[in-house]
């Protein structure tokens, strides 16, 4: 089984070249307004986590102990070098690969679903249901129609019958929000879920 960063396109060259599209200096605003009036606690995990800025939007509550995984070292390195907002680490690795069962007691959902080749998405829902515990929360920012033509590269979109194929054997549907505060130029192209581990 080849890792999450293999092949095109090759993460780590990116943030060498400075070339990440996706980074736009904060953190999701839909993660933002959910934090707001929600929280998220104990062992986070936030795969594909570029360079942290949702793991430091969740590591601002005292009692979140934040892991943000990232494929590419450069993305590491570059989310070390941001000022600590609270209890948070960052690692190097593939989320696809091997991760200890039931560690974590939430994980969060932003750019690595959409950003793996469709077909590793089956590996994407086995390692989400294997790294947390059972009760666990699942919060995610889905993309539904990314709006580019680039059909055959990142970020890839998907349904929500896709979405309820892939998580519905391991989770629990507690929410959905279609009208998000997001980006420019996502305004209705996204959907934030939150589920549980059955």
């Amino acid at each position: 089984m080849e890792p999450a960063g293999s092949g095109a396109p090759d993460w780590q060259s990116a943030y060498e070249a400075g070339e990440t599209p996706w980074d736009k200096g904060a953190a999701h605003p839909a993660l933002v307004a959910w934090l707001s009036g929600n929280r998220l606690t104990g062992r986070i995990l936030v795969p594909g986590c570029g360079s942290g800025h949702d793991v430091r939007a969740l590591s601002r509550d005292p009692d979140a102990r934040v892991t943000g995984l990232d494929v590419a070292p450069g993305a590491v390195a570059l989310a070390r070098s941001f000022p600590k907002a609270g209890c948070e680490e960052y690692l190097a690795g593939d989320f696809l690969a091997s991760q200890e069962a039931g560690a974590f007691d939430a994980l969060f959902e932003h750019t690595c679903f959409c950003a793996i080749e469709r077909e590793r998405r089956g590996d994407y829902a086995r390692a989400a249901g294997r790294s947390l515990r059972p009760g666990a929360l699942f919060l995610a920012i889905f993309y539904l129609n990314p709006g580019h033509g680039g059909v055959n590269s990142p970020p890839y979109g998907c349904s929500k019958a896709e979405l309820d194929e892939l998580f519905g054997g391991s989770f629990d549907v507690v929410g959905e929000l279609r009208d998000l505060p997001t980006f420019e130029g996502r305004e209705g192209r996204e959907t934030l879920r939150l589920m549980r581990r059955r």
